[in-house]
């Protein structure tokens, strides 16, 4: 069903900080930070699969995304939705049913054999696709997507998340030059401060996620 209407932008950004610390998806440890996959420490990691795991919170984020996308790019701007290889796969068939569009989906790299294609579904020539993925960090494995789609034929010029980092200054005008806006429904600082709020984790741990937030390169820096 096409979603209608919904809360305020800020609303959503706090309801769906809520539901992802709700679902264990959040992870703060700033005594023994994380790896990302720069192979760079981070005090703060998110794990937005395990949405696909509670149905009440994956429908009614669905809803949210789906109404976030109608309200800034328009209810009639897609033809197609695309999930991003892998785990963007089941949030685009989600988005796709609500938005009742054609689904596809685009493969990080050819298979290697028979079409040897990087999409696969059914898009065609001038079609205005919507890439859905889980989340968004720096924006770099989106102008892959993006690339991909365009060689198609089709056309691409908006991506819909659940989850953006939002500390990194150049993801935004990186996209923007290819083209392309982003949609997502809360970042990093909406989490922290829903989990203020419901003091999910110590202060110290808060504290420590703060200044990382605030500059995550001289964080990094000072852990080697």
């Amino acid at each position: 069903m096409i979603p209608t209407g919904h809360p305020p932008r800020d609303e959503i950004a706090r309801l769906t900080a809520r539901m992802l610390l709700e679902v264990d998806a959040v992870h703060f440890n700033a005594r023994e930070p994380f790896t990302l996959a720069s192979g760079k420490p981070s005090p703060t990691y998110i794990d937005c699969r395990r949405l696909i795991a509670f149905p009440r919170v994956r429908a009614t984020l669905m809803d949210f995304l789906a109404v976030t996308v109608m309200r800034e790019a328009g209810f009639e701007a897609f033809d197609n939705v695309a999930g991003g290889e892998t785990a963007g796969i089941p949030f685009a068939a989600m988005m796709a049913e609500r938005l009742a569009l054609p689904m596809t989906y685009v493969r990080k790299k050819p298979k290697g054999y028979g079409r040897n294609a990087r999409i696969e579904g059914v898009m065609h020539e001038g079609d205005r696709v919507l890439l859905v993925e889980d989340l968004a960090t720096d924006g770099g494995s989106k102008l892959s997507f993006v690339e991909a789609i365009r060689d198609t034929g089709a056309q691409c010029a908006h991506t819909a998340v659940i989850f953006f980092y939002g500390i990194f200054p150049g993801a935004e005008p990186a996209l923007a030059d290819h083209g392309v806006r982003l949609h997502a429904l809360c970042t990093w600082r909406d989490v922290l401060d829903e989990a203020r709020a419901q003091d999910a984790f110590d202060a110290e741990t808060l504290d420590a996620v703060a200044r990382f937030l605030d500059d995550p390169e001289a964080w990094q820096a000072a852990r080697g």
